[in-house]
């Protein structure tokens, strides 16, 4: 069947790619494994695989760590090499994205087998920035220090996943198939924080090229440091990415408890090389046993107060629906919205009972309720009332910046096996900080309601992501009936015009029209034909 059915095999391999651990044969170069287009099978879900790919047999003849590599935890490393037990590099990838520009040097870890593009993929770009169109049958950690920086849309690449499909789509799966990557944020939070979400699926450096080589080293160190029977295990069931995401945000100079885990100060968007413990990853990592390892977080919406049409432009609210991340962008008037989610799919590799914790990271405590629905917390529902931007301390920031602004709410989920907390699963929601909304209460009590939205993003010279966001040329003022009915907007152009715009429910095409006008990409406008 697989010789006369292309589709079939390519499902097949995918299939046995996710599920079944793989035994690989010695190569005749050592330290090298060169990937071809001819290696490829495409899979019908816009990935291709390379299911007969082979890796080097790890050399255990030569030292697990350099002698350049002093970093804290490479003695300990040697140490747990000597005594044995542990996986070392066997079956470990490193993939360098940005053709040698942040690079791992190959003397600091001499047995580590390293991914080369044949040219045909290289001229395909295959090779560069974000990764996740190749899926590999080995545990593959890697970079790109790279950004998109020409163009009328500049962002880091975890932005430039975040708001696209195609990587919305592939990131999640690389996750899921023992595959992690390290990217710079490059100017998406810095003074501001520009990330429409936060996610597990990779793991940002603060700062730009260069910011994400001791993550590197770590990441290394610390798959190398796995036992033998636990790694296994991790690759077994995917969980190797999350194992390493938990082991990570466990280890930060900021944590110290697990409060501290289960906290903001555990999990931003962007982290600080500074803040890595080398050392207390390889030691957690040498201690981590196989029947210890803690499940992968599954979250999935059961109730949505979320829109796939709202505010003036009719766009939907849901940035993305993915296995360990939801993301919602606020464009509707409301005051406060609510959300039920569940992680019930969520499976403990070794059939442990499991408890949740839903926790807020980043946001407003007298503005987000989190209202778990069950004694074990498998699901919650979630209340979360508008945010105007905030400001927090940014460290590193130096001279250049001391507060960080913000204009999104995270929200961590995390199973506690009985031994270990898991990796996070987020909600987030992002606010339009572009916007500069007024809600206040009703004369006659009650919550707040809209009174007025500036949209002049523009004029104000309001930075906005222009994938997700619009600017206008006018402030409306929110006009209510008697009974606190809305009846629509008094609107007010920035060249002095002014008319009553009568309230516009979604779809009525009996109501004023709106269009956004993409004439100059990087600023697009919302124009109204009414």
């Amino acid at each position: 069947m697989l010789a006369h059915d292309p589709g079939m095999r390519a499902l097949l391999c995918l299939i046995w790619l996710i599920l079944v651990p793989v035994s690989l044969p010695t190569p005749a170069v050592a330290g090298e494994v060169t990937l071809s287009s001819a290696d490829l099978v495409e899979t019908g879900s816009g990935a291709r695989i390379a299911p007969d790919l082979v890796l080097p047999a790890e050399d255990r003849n030569v030292p697990i760590v350099g002698e350049a590599n002093t970093q804290d935890g490479a003695r300990l490393l040697r140490h747990l090499a000597g005594r044995g037990g542990i996986n070392g590099f066997s079956g470990i990838l490193y993939d360098n994205r940005d053709r040698g520009h942040s690079t791992l040097d190959p003397g600091l870890f001499p047995r580590l087998s390293r991914l080369v593009y044949g040219p045909a993929l290289v001229s395909e770009e295959q090779d560069y920035g974000l990764a996740g169109r190749i899926l590999l049958p080995a545990v593959v950690f890697g970079n790109s220090s790279t950004a998109i920086t020409n163009g009328p849309i500049p962002r880091s690449q975890v932005r430039l996943a975040m708001t696209s499909r195609m990587g919305q789509a592939i990131t999640p799966r690389l996750y899921e198939t023992n595959a992690l990557y390290v990217y710079p944020e490059h100017r998406d939070h810095d003074s501001e924080d520009l990330f429409p979400a936060n996610w597990p699926y990779t793991i940002t450096s603060q700062g730009s090229s260069g910011s994400d080589r001791r993550f590197l080293v770590a990441l290394a160190m610390t798959l190398a440091a796995f036992p033998a029977d636990t790694f296994a295990a991790l690759r077994e069931a995917g969980l190797v990415a999350p194992t390493l995401q938990m082991i990570l945000r466990r280890n930060l100079a900021t944590v110290s408890t697990r409060e501290d885990y289960l906290s903001g100060r555990a999990h931003p968007v962007a982290f600080e090389p500074a803040q890595i413990r080398i050392g207390r990853m390889v030691a957690q990592a040498a201690d981590l046993r196989a029947d210890a390892i803690p499940p992968m977080v599954r979250l999935k919406v059961v109730e949505d107060g979320f829109r796939p049409a709202a505010g003036l432009a009719g766009l939907d609210e849901r940035l993305f629906d993915t296995p360990s991340a939801i993301a919602r962008i606020w464009r509707s008037f409301d005051w406060d919205r609510e959300m039920v989610v569940t992680a019930a799919d969520t499976a403990d590799p070794n059939a442990r009972p499991l408890r949740f914790e839903w926790r807020l990271l980043k946001g407003d405590p007298a503005r987000v309720q989190i209202e778990p629905l069950d004694s074990e917390g498998r699901s919650a529902r979630i209340t979360v009332a508008w945010h105007d931007p905030f400001s927090e301390p940014a460290p590193g920031g130096g001279e250049d910046y001391a507060t960080r602004r913000h204009a999104r709410v995270d929200i961590g989920v995390f199973a506690h096996n009985g031994v270990h907390d898991s990796a996070p699963a987020l909600v987030s929601i992002a606010f339009p900080a572009h916007q500069v909304r007024r809600y206040a209460a009703a004369e006659s009590g009650g919550a707040p309601r809209l009174v007025s939205i500036d949209y002049d993003a523009a004029a104000r010279g309001a930075y906005f992501d222009p994938v997700l966001h619009w600017t206008a040329p006018w402030t409306d003022e929110a006009r209510y009936d008697l009974d606190g009915t809305p009846l629509g907007w008094n609107r007010r152009w920035a060249d002095g015009r002014e008319r009553f715009v009568s309230f516009r429910e979604m779809g009525n095409p009996a109501e004023p029209r709106y269009r956004i006008d993409r004439t100059a990409p990087e600023r697009p406008q919302l124009r109204f034909d009414g």
